[in-house]
């Protein structure tokens, strides 16, 4: 089994959003999966070694470097070191990520904050088992000639999204009720995350997309000074993004968890450490191939950034969820009405799966 490679690559309705997200059956979500190496759905090898199978349902395609502590956990050995013989099975996007996990469909997945705020608060048995991004690794893509540079310049535009009432579509409407506007005063589109999605800018079909750290570093550099990017996300607390677990899966799989979490640990860590990058950069080059991965300017800026992001900057325990910040996420949402109010959202989370716990 080897890993799949790619050198050749309005206001939300949370509602909705769940009961599209519960509306896959055990069937369907069955057939998304597939065996190690086999890429035709979406599926992707991950460790090769002995040990506990284990499949991660990962919202991102594996070909991006926001998915590093994944690519080097794997990669470096980690897993293996842990125990754990990891499938990595992407999905179309954090609805359908939570879909598959709650069918039971795979033990963990990563999504944004909402998404797991939004959907425990409507009953769903989820658990939030680890903080990895503090902050916002999403970008708004926009053109030079025609910025978007504050709220308001949304305005009446279109913007485009990875997925419709994903962690992006929502994030941005979190981030227009915090400037207070409207989200509904703004048009969402579902386009595609690579550097081609930019001709849909330059053209005025979109005003800009939303995509992840190295994808905005990449187009940049593809279009230079015809391309900027626009942080979605730098005064939401929901906009963060953590490792998710249902209460079924924290009950049968509870150790092998524990395990992947230790295992991304040591692999964030590998990278913190490492200054220039260039080991950890290395190393994940012996199993993968993509764009940004490729080129030493884009992965090394993309790694700085994310290291930030993974740390708050230096300033907190690595995947530690801190209950204040958990709060304030949910209070954001609360109010901007994308859900109820009177909950206590540390019952949604635990950090005890972690390492250092």
């Amino acid at each position: 089994m080897s890993p799949q490679s790619s050198r050749t690559r309005p206001q939300v309705n949370r509602r909705g959003f769940l009961t599209g997200a519960l509306g896959l059956t055990a069937l369907g979500t069955t057939g998304l999966l597939t065996s190690c190496g086999t890429a035709a759905t979406g599926g992707t090898g991950g460790s090769t070694g002995g040990g506990s199978a284990f499949t991660y349902l990962s919202y991102l395609p594996m070909e991006t470097l926001s998915v590093a502590p994944e690519l080097l956990a794997d990669a470096g050995g980690h897993f293996e070191n842990h125990g754990l013989q990891v499938t990595f099975q992407s999905t179309k996007g954090s609805p359908q990520a939570i879909q598959t996990l709650v069918a039971g469909a795979g033990p963990l997945t990563r999504v944004g904050a909402i998404d797991l705020l939004t959907a425990a608060a409507d009953g769903q048995p989820l658990v939030n088992v680890g903080s990895i991004v503090r902050g916002s690794s999403i970008r708004i893509l926009n053109s030079t000639k025609n910025p978007l540079e504050k709220p308001e310049d949304f305005l009446g535009k279109t913007i485009g999204v990875p997925s419709e009432g994903g962690t992006s579509d929502k994030s941005l409407s979190l981030m227009l009720h915090k400037a207070g506007l409207n989200p509904d005063d703004v048009a969402r589109q579902v386009v595609g995350l690579g550097p081609g999605s930019f001709e849909l800018v330059k053209r005025g079909d979109i005003a800009g997309y939303m995509v992840s750290i190295d994808q905005s570093i990449v187009t940049q550099q593809q279009f230079e000074g015809e391309a900027q990017a626009f942080d979605a996300g730098d005064a939401v607390r929901a906009d963060s993004q953590i490792y998710t677990a249902s209460k079924q899966s924290l009950e049968e799989h509870g150790d092998d968890i524990k395990a992947y979490l230790a295992a991304i640990h040591d692999a964030v860590q590998e990278i913190v450490d490492d200054e220039s990058l260039e080991s950890v950069i290395e190393t994940m080059r012996t199993k993968y191939s993509f764009g940004s991965l490729d080129d030493d300017a884009v992965a090394k800026e993309s790694l700085r950034q994310s290291r930030d992001l993974w740390t708050a900057k230096g300033t907190e325990p690595l995947l530690t969820t801190d209950e204040a910040y958990w709060s304030e996420g949910y209070a954001e949402l609360v109010d901007a009405g994308m859900v109820d109010d009177g909950a206590d959202p540390t019952e949604w989370m635990d950090n005890s799966y972690l390492p250092s716990a």
